[in-house]
């Protein structure tokens, strides 16, 4: 690896060290992963099977809610878990393995959200050729890029990371594995590091109030936890919950709750299972 490293597992220090508290935001995380995924899922069974949302921007949606439920199932459970174990160590290999998969869907949601204002773009700005434009393989390749975005902002972190010089201590004053916390470990100075991982300040073009507040939700947390030198601030921890949980079940919320194309496709799809499931029940 070319650099000593004495440390082979991490030691979390979670959120809170209150049993009490721990069992409250156990319940509470809980909650709000059980929506998050349900809900995600329910608006990708939407899109996909309604007719009338067979469009550039939905194709994106349903992308996005898809990565969304995946970066939520990333986090969510380890630190749904950790609130009740009372041993809360991760190992080195897996710290690794949630530090790549966290910036893989977090870095393509980046994308992802770019490649949505673009579509919006050009609806607005060029809204006879929108159909010609964004076509559905230039979509496919736009959620393609997204990825790869995603993989290759992912591999430099973890390259970065990966053979630097952990000697001890091994105890991470966060509930995950992230990038500042691990440096903050790092018997190396770290400055210089810590500018050249200042990612995730992408510029979206927006025509859409739920988009503006979806980017703000996502980018304006991101910017504040990494486009800065190393540091590690108390408050790190409630921004990193809310970019890592509560924003992955907002967006839904946001983008379903301001477009009415969604909701009537959404009572239309249940009102025909109902139907179907009342005919199958009661034939004549």
């Amino acid at each position: 690896m070319g650099q000593s490293r004495n440390v082979t597992e991490f030691v979390l220090l979670g959120l809170n060290q209150d049993p009490v508290l721990q069992t409250a935001l156990f319940v509470m995380f809980l909650f709000i992963y059980i929506v998050t995924i349900v809900e995600n899922l329910l608006i990708i069974v939407t899109v996909i099977a309604s007719p009338s949302l067979d469009s550039p921007m939905y194709f994106f949606l349903a992308c996005f809610f898809l990565l969304d439920a995946v970066y939520a199932t990333v986090i969510s459970p380890n630190l749904i878990m950790d609130l009740i174990c009372d041993k809360k160590t991760i190992s080195f290999s897996s710290c690794m393995g949630q530090l790549f998969t966290e910036h893989l869907f977090g870095g393509a949601d980046a994308f992802l959200l770019v490649a949505v204002a673009c579509d919006r773009y050009v609806a607005i700005c060029k809204p006879l050729h929108n159909v010609a434009i964004m076509n559905r393989r230039i979509c496919i390749l736009l959620v393609v890029v997204a990825c790869t975005g995603g993989f290759t902002h992912s591999l430099v972190q973890i390259l970065f990371v990966y053979n630097l010089p952990f000697c001890g201590p091994n105890v991470i004053d966060h509930f995950m594995c992230d990038m500042y916390p691990l440096l903050g470990l790092v018997c190396t100075d770290t400055y210089f590091l810590g500018i050249t991982v200042a990612a995730r300040r992408h510029k979206a073009l927006s025509t859409c109030t739920s988009h503006i507040m979806v980017v703000v939700c996502f980018f304006v947390p991101c910017i504040f936890m990494y486009a800065r030198p190393v540091s590690n601030f108390p408050i790190d921890k409630s921004i990193a919950v809310f970019y890592t949980v509560i924003t992955p079940m907002l967006n839904p919320l946001i983008y379903t709750l301001r477009n009415s194309e969604i909701k009537n496709s959404m009572q239309k799809l249940w009102c025909k299972l109902l139907t179907r499931d009342r005919i199958r029940r009661f034939p004549g």
